[in-house]
């Protein structure tokens, strides 16, 4: 009768908490680095100025 009413609080909360640092772990372990970042920031850059260029070109500025 003691796992009728509550006995298993104790092993959820362990089980989330384990959850939870195992998550942030794999996070952290997945996030992509500096370098990563600014390399997609400056190709995004370019990509914008080339976008930019071919438009005044098609308006024939």
């Amino acid at each position: 009768m003691n796992n009728c009413c509550g006995a298993g609080y104790g092993k959820f909360i362990m089980g989330m908490a384990t959850g939870m640092v195992a998550g942030a772990a794999v996070g952290m372990a997945m996030a992509p680095s500096h370098r990563q970042i600014r390399r997609a920031a400056h190709m995004a850059a370019k990509r914008v100025n080339e976008a930019v260029e071919n438009l005044a070109e098609a308006m024939d500025l």
